[in-house]
């Protein structure tokens, strides 16, 4: 059997990494999980150490194309399914949906879009596919992505460009009845805002990239 190794980047996930590791840790193709607690200030580090899997604690927040590569570099499969912390109604099912085609080879990449979950991450899914943080991938296909870990929350966006650039074959894969925990949720009204703001100028900065600049070749 092919196996695969979970990395979940997580920034004050102590709500919700619980019950996304109780998940994971049930499903047999997985034989390596790596949570990377991106300088939180929670017990989010705390909680996941209390299961049999590896966890990497940063002193500080580099964002999560830093987090996503060091838990790369951790990596002892030839095969990734990246997960976010803060997923709820995540199930045995949404992951071996996720994992099964690349582990047998029928696509490259799997890109999870979120359906029936709650309308406003639905929506948002639907309209940027290339956003999800739920994918899984072959390890040779990320490690020609150089400078991944500047990328911060661009991360996906600088996946789906250079699969995109390349003719990678990926297969979008609809997760039923999932949603996840909003940054406004998180964080307030105020924060969550600026944050999210935050984050689509990382995405911007990465769509208006030049294709043969250094992020991604």
């Amino acid at each position: 059997m092919c196996y695969i190794t979970a990395i979940i980047p997580a920034y004050n996930e102590e709500q919700t990494i619980g019950s996304v590791l109780d998940c994971i840790t049930k499903v047999e193709e997985i034989t390596q999980t790596i949570v990377v607690s991106d300088g939180s200030t929670d017990k989010t580090a705390e909680i996941a150490a209390a299961y049999d899997i590896e966890v990497i604690d940063l002193a500080e927040n580099v964002g999560k194309g830093g987090a996503m590569k060091a838990g790369m570099e951790r990596c002892t499969n030839e095969n990734v399914v990246f997960l976010d912390a803060d997923l709820i109604g995540l199930t045995e099912k949404h992951v071996k949906d996720l994992i099964m085609p690349v582990i047998n080879n029928d696509a490259e990449m799997t890109i999870g879009i979120f359906k029936n979950g709650r309308i406003v991450t639905d929506l948002a899914q639907k309209v940027t596919p290339y956003l999800s943080g739920q994918r899984a991938v072959k390890k040779t296909l990320l490690d020609r992505i150089p400078n991944i870990d500047i990328t911060r929350y661009g991360v996906e966006v600088a996946l789906t460009k250079f699969v995109e650039k390349n003719s990678i074959r990926t297969k979008e894969i609809y997760l039923e009845d999932m949603t996840h925990v909003t940054k406004e949720e998180k964080l307030g009204l105020i924060k969550g805002m600026q944050a999210r703001f935050k984050m689509y100028w990382d995405i911007v900065k990465i769509l208006s990239s030049n294709d043969n600049k250094e992020q991604i070749k």
